[in-house]
């Protein structure tokens, strides 16, 4: 908005020119998400809980967590109100991308917000059932992927990363394949959310990764430079993500250990789900696994500890996702969270190597 309504007005005000650079508008995104959640983040939290909106904790988990119960949840419309309003403050409106990716947000927040309001109805922790939950996510994703295979001069080809020459178009079933990392980025973020901190920590870490690759996938010099796919329009994209990193650091001031807030499904299905649609957009949807690589150990301890269980009676883990196992072990809350930021840091570092070794 602020982008259409004074960028025009260079001509006149020089000074205004800024508005036409990616990098300035991303910034002030950045800080804009971040003033948001610090003025609005206060006044929700003590409106959620003047409306009783406190988590229900599974009786099956970590008794550590008996303590957390009635602790407001529902936080992350604070994450999504924040992400939304500087994206349509500084961004480009006419980009098909910013709408596909806010669709997702806006729509798996909907999801999310129905599944938590069900909860906090029935104090407990049965919501939506599974497969509601996963019907509309895939309707969602079909979506995306159909007006993304649609539209003119997008490539559905596929990088692999460290081969630069290995770029199979995968044509028709691009759709199903974009449907799967933005429903599998949106789960794997709400299994992940299980500690204070734990899921938005690495949810920052891998919107800052995929503010660099939307930039420089959307800048055809350094695209050329870097030898990746150049996607015209994409760069739009660092701004929304630079919402993302605002957005989370705000929230971690009130979600950081001991937890003022939770993030609830309304705020962990709406950011997996925006990280899997900006993946397959800026053509980065492998590199993903690795950037997302906390997010895909959870997921993956989740169905060995079901498949193992099932098969064979027999548990993998104390108890999954993996977070509550080192809990089972001893490990304080506040060790695990941090480790696995840690870990999240060094994967994102991996995945922007990716960008040079070919």
């Amino acid at each position: 908005m602020l982008y259409h309504l004074l960028y025009p007005l260079h001509t006149k005000f020089s000074v205004l020119y800024v508005f036409k650079y990616i990098t300035f508008r991303t910034i002030y995104a950045t800080i804009t998400a971040l003033v948001i959640s610090f003025l609005l983040g206060p006044w929700m939290i003590g409106k959620l809980q003047q409306l009783q909106m406190g988590q229900s904790i599974r009786k099956l988990g970590p008794e550590s967590h008996f303590k957390k119960e009635g602790t407001p949840t529902m936080g992350g419309a604070l994450i999504l109100t924040a992400i939304v309003i500087p994206t349509l403050l500084w961004a480009d409106l006419t980009n098909l991308y910013v709408w596909l990716t806010l669709l997702v947000i806006v729509g798996y927040g909907i999801i999310g917000f129905t599944d938590d309001l069900l909860k906090v109805r029935k104090k407990n922790s049965d919501g939506l059932s599974a497969r509601q939950k996963m019907f509309w996510q895939l309707l969602i994703a079909f979506g995306v992927g159909l007006i993304l295979y649609s539209y003119p001069g997008f490539q559905t080809t596929l990088t692999v990363p460290f081969f630069k020459a290995l770029r199979p178009d995968l044509g028709w079933v691009y759709v199903p394949f974009a449907m799967l990392v933005i429903v599998g980025a949106s789960n794997a973020v709400n299994l992940t959310d299980g500690l204070d901190g734990l899921a938005i920590g690495p949810v920052i870490i891998a919107a800052g990764t995929y503010l660099l690759f939307a930039y420089l996938a959307g800048h055809a010099n350094l695209a050329n430079y870097l030898q990746i796919t150049g996607i015209p329009g994409a760069g739009e994209l660092a701004i929304l993500c630079g919402a993302m990193v605002g957005a989370g650091l705000g929230f971690l001031w009130f979600n950081s250990y001991p937890a003022q807030v939770f993030m609830g499904d309304v705020g962990s299905l709406a950011l997996g789900g925006a990280i899997g649609t900006i993946a397959v957009i800026t053509k980065q949807e492998i590199v993903l696994v690795i950037v997302g690589g906390i997010f895909v150990m959870e997921a993956l301890s989740v169905i060995a500890q079901v498949t193992s269980f099932r098969l064979y009676g027999k548990r993998i883990f104390r108890m999954a996702p993996i977070h509550h196992h080192f809990e089972l072990k001893g490990w304080p809350e506040p060790k695990i969270i941090v480790r696995f930021w840690i870990i999240s840091i060094i994967l994102a570092l991996i995945g922007l190597s990716t960008l040079k070794l070919r």
